[in-house]
């Protein structure tokens, strides 16, 4: 770490990436443009960990999509998709981004979220309440739920510069 990076705050980066795609998709018809997200997050902080939540599901484009996402500096987590017999499916990642919010966030400066779900709203006032650790949210404003983003420090609106 360069003495320059050492006066930023530290971070860790927790991406609900199928959250991110759908809402961009549903609010803009557009990509959230993730190279431009970490220019922006490098600017500010020293990033110490940065994990983007995917489910997998044997797809060529996917997985070029999640080595983008390494290259770019995520650990990319994955987790099996799962069709039901009743032809649902399940493959969300809640549960494993609270525990490694909660792992990680406690020795960070600030912890930023992208995700939409009001379910995160209990976990980031818990971070803020229990370790005094503050959490950014990103989302698309009609789609991420109001409790999440009162809970929030910041709630920064997905706009063009983030967006492809």
């Amino acid at each position: 770490m360069t003495s320059q990076q050492s006066n930023k705050p530290r971070v860790g980066i927790f991406v609900d990436v199928q959250n991110i795609y759908y809402t961009c998709r549903e609010s803009y018809g557009k990509n959230f443009d993730y190279n431009a997200f970490w220019r922006i997050m490098e600017q500010q902080y020293a990033i110490e960990c940065a994990f983007a939540y995917a489910i997998y599901r044997g797809d060529e484009k996917q997985s070029q999509f999640q080595n983008i996402l390494r290259a770019i500096g995520f650990e990319v987590k994955l987790k099996p998709f799962i069709q039901r017999r009743d032809g649902s499916a399940k493959g969300d990642w809640d549960v494993g981004i609270t525990i490694d919010m909660l792992e990680q966030g406690k020795d960070l400066d600030k912890v930023i979220l992208l995700s939409g779900d009001g379910d995160f709203a209990l976990l980031v006032g818990h971070l803020k309440n229990q370790y005094n650790v503050p959490c950014d949210v990103y989302g698309a404003d009609r789609l991420t739920a109001e409790v999440l983003k009162q809970s929030a420090e910041q709630f920064h609106l997905i706009d063009d510069q983030l967006l492809l």
